[in-house]
């Protein structure tokens, strides 16, 4: 499993060397698009929306814009040496908290951790603990270039830190439009919804949901390569030798014409000269 960030994760005076691998995977079919004429990739280049010129990636600049069209330039070096300040840090545990008491919506990625040299004992310690008091750890932790707020808690048998929004990142629900004030519903309504609910109600089982559109989506795909409904991008000719061996020997006599020209009007003129 690939290590994405390595580091250590500290509560009190034990340090943990640990390494970080994403829990997760985005499954994602990913569709190229082409050009519908010759069925060649379409390109996205970087333009300067000013010079309206392709900008190459040494050209580029990050910057602050703090008001319309005004700009802090960050040096490149800058946010470099303010990452890596950051990410050499420890990573400590700064709260014990009940899970119970974060609401989903802050719940942003998932990462496995795993020890490093030397830290299986307190990565075990800390698994442990955590399973006899039923706590989950707050940490902040810098991946990314960003600062964030992270749980760190028990899956199955293994550690794993979850990144939480911040409270300033997650909308205010009060700015949801058209939410009713009150349950205007019948008694009657409610026992019949809550009857549905209750017929409903299952063990949860992940194995048992799959992404529906994807299957048929692969499925879709492989018929029609199997049933040969597949194109080819069109490519660039490459330019003829020939040609460009011609296109230089004229573009030769083309330049050679004016100086054969002038001696010709040099070697009358002269002619004529001696001949009176």
């Amino acid at each position: 499993m690939h290590t994405m960030w390595k580091g250590s994760i500290s509560f009190g005076l034990v340090n943990i060397p640990i390494k970080l691998h994403t829990a997760t995977e985005d499954k994602d079919i990913k569709l190229r698009t082409l050009h519908n004429k010759c069925h060649a990739p379409i390109k996205y280049e970087k333009i300067c929306s000013v010079c309206e010129e392709e900008v190459k990636p040494d050209d580029i600049v990050k910057a602050y814009e703090y008001t319309k069209g005004k700009f802090v330039v960050l040096d490149r070096e800058d946010l470099e040496k303010l990452q890596k300040e950051n990410e050499e840090k420890a990573v400590e545990i700064i709260d014990f908290v009940k899970i119970e008491e974060i609401d989903p919506i802050y719940f942003d990625r998932s990462y496995y951790m795993s020890p490093n040299e030397g830290g299986s004992k307190a990565y075990s310690l800390l698994r442990k603990a955590l399973q006899e008091s039923q706590k989950v750890g707050l940490a902040k932790i810098i991946i990314r270039s960003k600062e964030q707020l992270a749980v760190i808690r028990v899956y199955e048998n293994t550690l794993i830190m979850e990144t939480i929004h911040y409270p300033d990142e997650v909308r205010k629900s009060g700015d949801v439009p058209n939410v009713p004030a009150e349950n205007k519903v019948t008694k009657k309504e409610l026992d019949t919804a809550i009857l549905l609910i209750d017929q409903l109600t299952s063990e949860f089982k992940p194995e048992k949901y799959t992404d529906e559109y994807r299957t048929a989506l692969l499925e879709l795909i492989e018929s029609k390569r199997n049933g040969k409904e597949t194109v080819t991008a069109a490519t660039k000719e490459a330019p003829s030798n020939v040609t460009d061996l011609m296109a230089a020997l004229q573009a030769s006599i083309d330049r050679t014409k004016p100086k054969k020209a002038a001696a010709s009007k040099k070697k009358a003129a002269a002619k004529m000269k001696k001949e009176a």
